[in-house]
Parts: structure tokens; C-alpha cells; sequence
């Protein structure tokens, strides 16, 4: 059966964690892709803006799983939109601020990202780094009723997360890795997969004829999705577990590789 749609993360599976850019041969590809027909979606943790910005050669050709689904956007229409409940969003918030130095932290919207009192290292991170629209308010909890997604970041993150957040909140809320330094909190019904699922109902385009990539926790429903599904060769066990193939990691370009034979 002949591929129709593809979708693929980004950091950890295309490039390395919070890499400004997108190598030049990617883009080439897309194009080619997109001109024979074939429909490609980005479906990252990260922000719509961030991930235009990235893609700035091809925005308007591709489509946005964003927010690990929380967002999902095609040619300009929001096809779904995913807020957090706001008692979660509450506590979480407050839980964050306890946790002093060293942790920072910010929300996501429809419309960007926000985030109060960061670290000068935080914000460049998300300044240039991820690239994202953000603003800086003094209390962020008088944006809980727009929130779609709180991600919780450190260095070296993931020991905490899997043994404290994710079995504290895992029953509430959709709690997962996104790589070694970040934690992500949306609506319990958020999945990459649940996105992907959504998209092909949309377009009319059958599991067999979906193509994904992916590496880590978030994209285990993506891989599931796929009937031509690919952990890239530094993916996390589960991932692995999941995929149909292993292709070899972003260090070789190995979603390159496998979308160039196409």
C-alpha cells in the first residue's frame, strides 16, 4: 500500500534536543514529498510558532500535530484544540513553584507560549533554542483557563519524572518524558497517536497508509498509529518496542534516509 501521510517528531528523532534549525536536505525532501501528493505533519511537543519557524521553507505545505496533540492545525484551520482542567493546571503551578533553583517552567496556549519568572538561561533557551512567541507575566495562573500544556524542565529530569510526577498525576492528566530534560502535562484524552488518528479520519487516509518517526515517551501513540512505523536508532526501549523498523539515528539522518528512498 502506497504511503499517503507521514508524520515525524523532531528533537531526538530529526535533530538534536532544541536545535534551532532544520538541515537543508529535510526541507528538499518535504517539497519533493508534498509535490507528489504526499501529506506531511510535524507532530512535536513543540509549540505551532515554533515549529513554522523551524519549518519556515515549507509552513504552509505541512501540517502541525503541536503540544505532543494538544494542537492540531492543517492549512491554516485548527482542527483541535485541547485545554488542561483548570484545578490541575492549579496545582500543578503551585507544585512547580515549590521546587526552587534549577527548575523552570512554562504553559502553553493557543496562541504561545507563557511563562513567569524564568531563569536568563530558561528563557534563551525558549527565545532561541526552540524559537517560540512567549510572553512573561507576573502570576501564571490568571492564564489557566487557556492552557493546553504545562511542561516542567531540568536537566537530567526524567529520574523525578518517572518516580514521582508521572505516577502522581498519570490518573488526572496525560504525564510524559519529552526527552532527558522536560516533563509534559495536558488533558488526560492528549496523545500524539489520539492527533495522528484524527488527522487520517480527517483526510480520509487509512493506518496502512501512514508513515511516523519518533524517539521518545510522547511518541509511542504516534509509532502505534502508523502501519509503516520507525524508532530511530537512539529511540527509548518503549519506542523500539512499539515500532514496526528501526532506522539509524538523527546523528546519520536516518528519517532522511528512509524518506529519500521514497
Amino acid at each position: 500500500m502506497a504511503v499517503r501521510l507521514i508524520a515525524t517528531d523532531i528533537d531526538g528523532t530529526l535533530i538534536p534536543d532544541s536545535t534551532p534549525t532544520m538541515y537543508p536536505e529535510m526541507i528538499e525532501t518535504i517539497k519533493r514529498l508534498t509535490d507528489r501528493g504526499i501529506i506531511f505533519f510535524v507532530a512535536s511537543g513543540r509549540a505551532v510558532n515554533s515549529i513554522r519557524t523551524m519549518f519556515h521553507e515549507v509552513a504552509d505545505r505541512i501540517g502541525y500535530i503541536a503540544e505532543n496533540g494538544a494542537h492540531i492545525m492543517y492549512q491554516g484551520e485548527n482542527l483541535g484544540i485541547r485545554k488542561m482542567p483548570e484545578d490541575s493546571v492549579e496545582q500543578l503551578i503551585r507544585t512547580f513553584r515549590e521546587l526552587g533553583p534549577g527548575y523552570d517552567y512554562m504553559a502553553s496556549t493557543p496562541e504561545g507560549t507563557v511563562m513567569e519568572h524564568p531563569s536568563e538561561q530558561f528563557e534563551a533557551l525558549i527565545r532561541d533554542g526552540y524559537r517560540n512567541q512567549y510572553r512573561i507575566v507576573e502570576d501564571l495562573l490568571t492564564e489557566k483557563g487557556r492552557i493546553i500544556k504545562l511542561a516542567l524542565y531540568h536537566p537530567g529530569i526524567r529520574e523525578l519524572g518517572e518516580q514521582v510526577f508521572i505516577p502522581q498525576w498519570g490518573s488526572a492528566l496525560k504525564v510524559c518524558m519529552a526527552g532527558e530534560m522536560w516533563i509534559d502535562f495536558m488533558d488526560r484524552s492528549v496523545d500524539k497517536g489520539n492527533a495522528l488518528i484524527q488527522v487520517q479520519q480527517y483526510l480520509g487516509i487509512s493506518k496502512g497508509e501512514t508513515m511516523a518517526f519518533g524517539d521518545n515517551d510522547n511518541d509511542i501513540g504516534l509509532v502505534r498509529a502508523a502501519g509503516e512505523s520507525y524508532a530511530v536508532e537512539n529511540a527509548v526501549p518503549a519506542v523500539k518496542a512499539q515500532a514496526k523498523y528501526i532506522c539509524p539515528s538523527y546523528r546519520e539522518k536516518g528519517v532522511y534516509q528512509i524518506l529519500r528512498q521514497l
